[in-house]
């Protein structure tokens, strides 16, 4: 693996070894003058901010860095880092790290020049409508491989009003650029790798199977399930491949491509566990999407028989469920809800969000909420 690529799909990617020293020059090019680094206490402590500031002040930028952002974000994350851009008097948003700061990241654009409540910009009732391209620019720059956030419309945050994991979506909250370093990686632990791996296969196969004509989203989330398949365990078994990180960070960028076409149930069920029971996003599409599989056999047959030959698996819907089992035991994830502390009298309330949650409205085969409820069951 040697130099870097552009490329300028669907905004400009600066892929390869080394991507991260460029980020000066980038944010140059975007007229930077200060920016503000958007990230999580645990990329900072990992060093993965230090070459980012040494790139940003070589090229003459003052940097300045909020890095309280949780794991699954709350509102509050994003209003201090509105704080945080205005205190600096910032002019470029550079965010480090997995789905979390990357999403923040986005959000803190949004609230720079844009003062309503941000449930007024849910995505499921309209919101978009209120969002203009009045946002300071932004450079993405992923140490993951599972959202694809750097190259997404979307932010994705726990509302206080609500308390439900709440997508905020427009063409506007795209960042300028994304900067994909297979070497900000490696420090990924194991089963980080492997969780958000599985995101990044369940963003590709709910975006293959979801309803709706997209022969463009389909080619790359193919593409994108082709790359989980053969880089996933290596990158979990040995987080120094940089061919394997490598990779997985091409396949997390492709499924956030490919899901403009929709999502599907899976995402549902994933973003309350997450919001309610505190489980890592990755890891919550890993524990239901078997089941969602099986579930949507009946009407998306074909292509989950399609999937499953990619994975290994004997091709059928119930061959995909049983090859995505077995990755996910290779890759050391455990299996079933019930490993993961949740409990059966938590169903109900999650089976009530899960239904308010838009994910599912693309899924192959509609959804009722006791019928999610069912799948939540058939997870554990």
């Amino acid at each position: 693996m040697s130099g870097i690529k552009i490329w300028s799909f669907p905004t400009r990617v600066l892929y390869g070894v080394g991507a991260v020293d460029k980020i000066g020059s980038e944010a140059t090019r975007l007229g930077s003058k200060r920016a503000l680094i958007v990230t999580d206490k645990g990329v900072v402590k990992h060093g993965l901010v230090a070459p980012i500031v040494e790139s940003l002040h070589a090229a003459g930028i003052e940097t300045a860095i909020f890095d309280d952002v949780l794991g699954n974000p709350v509102e509050k994350n994003v209003h201090d880092g509105v704080a945080a851009f205005r205190a600096h008097n910032a002019d470029l948003v550079i965010a480090v790290g997995g789905g979390s700061p990357l999403d923040v990241g986005k959000l803190i654009r949004l609230g720079v020049n844009h003062t309503r409540p941000l449930v007024d910009y849910d995505d499921n009732t309209g919101g978009d409508a209120f969002i203009t391209a009045n946002v300071p620019p932004m450079i993405a720059v992923p140490t993951t491989a599972g959202t694809g956030s750097e190259v997404g419309r979307s932010g994705v945050v726990t509302l206080d009003v609500n308390h439900r994991k709440t997508v905020i979506f427009s063409p506007y909250l795209m960042a300028n650029a994304a900067i994909l370093d297979p070497e900000l990686t490696v420090t990924m632990p194991a089963h980080v790798t492997a969780a958000t791996g599985f995101d990044a296969l369940t963003h590709c196969l709910e975006a293959y199977v979801s309803k709706g004509e997209h022969p463009m989203a389909d080619g790359i989330a193919l593409e994108g399930l082709r790359l989980v398949a053969k880089h996933l365990e290596r990158a979990v078994s040995h987080g120094d491949d940089l061919a394997a990180r490598g990779g997985m960070l091409q396949a997390s960028m492709m499924g956030a491509v490919a899901f403009q076409k929709g999502l599907g149930a899976c995402h549902s069920l994933a973003h309350p566990l997450s919001s309610e029971c505190g489980l890592h996003h990755g890891l919550a599409n890993a524990y239901c999407l078997p089941a969602v599989v099986e579930f949507n056999g009946e009407l998306a047959g074909e292509r989950l028989a399609h999937v499953s030959t990619i994975f290994g698996g004997e091709p059928s819907a119930k061959g995909c469920a049983d090859a995505l089992r077995g990755l996910r035991a290779r890759i050391g994830l455990p299996e079933g809800l019930r490993k993961a502390g949740v409990t059966l009298d938590k169903l109900d309330a999650l089976a009530d969000l899960a239904i308010l949650d838009a994910c599912h409205t693309s899924n192959p085969r509609a959804c009722s909420r006791d019928e999610l409820r069912k799948l939540y069951e058939a997870s554990f």
